[in-house]
């Protein structure tokens, strides 16, 4: 039968897997989570990977899963894998869960539980969450109890809580504050999901509690929240995260159609319901859910009180399966209400009679158990306050314990305080003592600032008269010009005096400047433009002069020969660069520091150099003196022929 029952199995999965592939073929397919799952190697990667996806039933049913998983389960047996048993009963566990079979899923988590020392914590996590789960739907709240203090036992939260067992046994009010009273201040303000589900927590306690304006208002906070989270795309959401998100605001919505109908709102109660009921489909496809069944039950309710008896009876007899008492007799009732309405009376009294049958077992048992639950809890929260008032009082007594070895600490303190004081006394003696030292630095500082002073105002002084003597120098070649016939001897004067003018230039800069020691280039620049141009361009110029040094300094021992250099290239460029129209004429000089290194780049777009520029560049003394001045940059100057005019570069340090 076994070997059959494979066989069987791995002819599905084959033909499952044909139809996975054809549909892989689609881009617009959705994620395959149960071929992915089949594929993983192992029941650690497959434990792994199943209780990391949140709507694993999206394409296959729950049934499906169970069915792989048995087989896995049964494989793991047959080699007394015992780690990878215990897996897939875990598994087991939450598929009979998500079913609905609550019975079947403790009863697997139960015998786990008698093992769970050799879990790993994150199994014990998932191991008693479920069963936390399983006896809140069993309706067996005082066991709860025991879960979750074994879970802050093991340190998997902080503390135990008792208000939902609360609400479950009808104390609503007390539910809701000691709720409030443990979450309000807790959560943050831009944390929307935590305030959507608080907002909406609250309401549940008030419409339990039958204040039904009261929670619609929260419900209506919560939906506010809970619309935000969502549509927030500044914080990227994980699956897991939009799907908890969408669930939650399912719930939200089905309890304002809730709200609603109770009010005899039934046109708004009804599209809230609706998209609960389309988002709980959606993003909790395949496992079994209560609020889905009552939103159902509340939808065909309105639809009842509007005689709309198709749309009634369609949500009646979808398929429903309710396992809580309370919607097993509210379907039964609404049921009999609708056979009533269309004249069924004998289907409507089969369904009265269910329900008298259902109350008259409920009126034996419910009442009295309830009692004794609530007994129970209310037993074991005054022995968890107990304890923790225990603890307390131990930690009370660790603080007072604490307290008196500081005390004890403070009076060592007090007496090496003492002891210091009597050391502080002895260095402030030898402080006084100091002071006069220290007033004979102050004078020898005050006169080294002086002598600072003094040789700042002789350097900007012989920066001055260096820059004089240069003029006069310049002067001179002026007056030597206007007494020379010699068109290359007056040439040659004009060409000195514009290197005598660069060089005062730089002088001039120095005793202006603040800092002696560098020379903002920029203004430099400028500066020895305009002098060449004074020089070779009296009528004016159309010649665009673009100039790239914002930020550069250099030194005396850089910029001297530097302005030489440029003096020498805008001089040629305004000799011979241009000889027929200047009016497209354009000079870029650009000159950057990077660094401890140095780039000077020249251009122009005139007629550019003769062929024979290597063979003459000897016999040039304008070529030999920048490359010379460039020697001195300690690098070596690189000329370019451009397509139109000639550029030269070079680096230096």
């Amino acid at each position: 039968m076994v070997k059959s029952f494979n066989k069987m199995f791995v002819s599905l999965m084959i033909f499952s897997l044909c139809l996975r592939y054809s549909a892989a073929q689609d881009p617009s397919a959705k994620p395959d989570y149960f071929q992915e799952f089949q594929n993983k190697k192992g029941a650690h990667e497959r434990f792994d990977y199943f209780f990391s996806i949140p709507n694993r039933y999206l394409e296959d049913s729950a049934y499906d899963w169970q069915a792989a998983v048995n087989v896995y389960h049964n494989n793991s047996q047959k080699i007394k894998d015992s780690m990878s048993i215990t897996k897939y009963e875990l598994m087991q566990s939450q598929l009979y869960y998500d079913i609905g079979d609550f019975s079947k899923s403790v009863a697997i988590a139960n015998q786990l539980h008698k093992k769970i020392e050799n879990l790993d914590l994150p199994s014990k996590n998932i191991l008693l969450d479920l069963i936390d789960n399983n006896y809140a739907k069993l309706g067996l709240y005082d066991r709860q109890f025991e879960i979750r203090n074994e879970k802050k036992n093991l340190g998997l939260t902080d503390k135990v809580i008792f208000y939902d067992i609360y609400s479950n046994l009808g104390l609503h009010r007390k539910a809701m504050d000691d709720y409030i009273k443990d979450k309000l201040k807790t959560i943050r303000e831009d944390d929307y999901f935590g305030q959507a589900e608080y907002q909406s927590n609250v309401g549940n306690y008030l419409l339990l509690d039958m204040s039904i304006p009261t929670a619609l208002t929260y419900y209506k906070k919560a939906k506010g929240f809970i619309d935000v989270y969502l549509n927030d795309i500044s914080k990227e959401k994980t699956e897991q995260e939009i799907s908890s998100g969408n669930l939650l605001k399912a719930s939200i919505e089905g309890n304002i159609g809730k709200c609603h109908a109770l009010l005899k709102e039934y046109d708004i109660a009804i599209p809230y319901l609706e998209n609960s009921i389309n988002l709980i489909n959606e993003y909790n496809k395949g496992k079994f859910s209560s609020e889905k069944v009552e939103s159902t039950l509340e939808l065909a309710d309105c639809y009842l009180q509007k005689e709309d008896y198709v749309k009634a009876k369609e949500y009646l007899l979808n398929g429903l399966d309710p396992v809580k008492i309370e919607n097993i007799l509210r379907s039964n009732r609404l049921l009999a209400a609708y056979y009533d309405r269309i004249g069924d009376y004998k289907n409507s009294v089969d369904y009265l009679k269910r329900n008298v049958r259902i109350r008259d077992s409920l009126n034996r048992n419910e009442s009295s158990m309830k009692k004794q639950q609530l007994a129970a809890v209310a037993g074991q929260e005054i022995e968890y306050s107990k304890k923790m008032m225990e603890q307390q009082k131990k930690d009370l007594e660790q603080s007072r314990s604490d307290l008196q070895a500081k005390e004890e600490r403070i009076n060592i303190v007090f007496i090496s305080l003492i002891f210091t004081l009597l050391g502080f006394a002895g260095l402030v003696f030898a402080y006084l003592k100091s002071i006069k030292n220290q007033r004979l630095i102050a004078d020898q500082k005050r006169i080294i600032e002086a002598s600072l002073v003094e040789k700042d105002s002789l350097l900007k002084e012989i920066h001055h008269r260096v820059k004089n003597n240069l003029q006069m120098v310049s002067s001179l070649l002026s007056l030597q010009t206007k007494n020379t016939r010699s068109k290359a001897a007056i040439e040659a004067l004009e060409e000195g005096k514009s290197r005598v003018k660069a060089m005062a230039l730089i002088h001039q800069k120095l005793y202006q400047n603040d800092d002696l020691s560098v020379i903002e280039m920029q203004g430099y620049i400028e500066s020895l433009i305009n002098s060449v141009q004074s020089v070779y361009k009296k009528g004016g110029h159309n010649i665009n002069i673009t100039i790239d040094a914002e930020g550069v300094e250099l030194d005396i021992d850089r910029a001297i020969p530097f302005g030489l250099i440029l003096n020498e290239l805008v001089s040629n460029s305004f000799k011979y660069a241009f000889p027929e129209d200047d009016e497209n004429g354009k000079i870029y000089i650009h000159l950057r520091k990077n660094g401890g290194q140095g780039y000077f780049e020249y251009t122009d777009n005139g007629i550019g150099l003769p062929e024979d520029t290597d063979d003459r560049a000897n016999s040039s003394m304008g070529i030999r003196l920048m490359n010379r001045l460039v020697n001195q940059l300690q690098s070596s100057l690189n000329i370019d022929k451009t397509s139109e005019g000639v550029r030269f570069w070079f680096n230096f340090k």
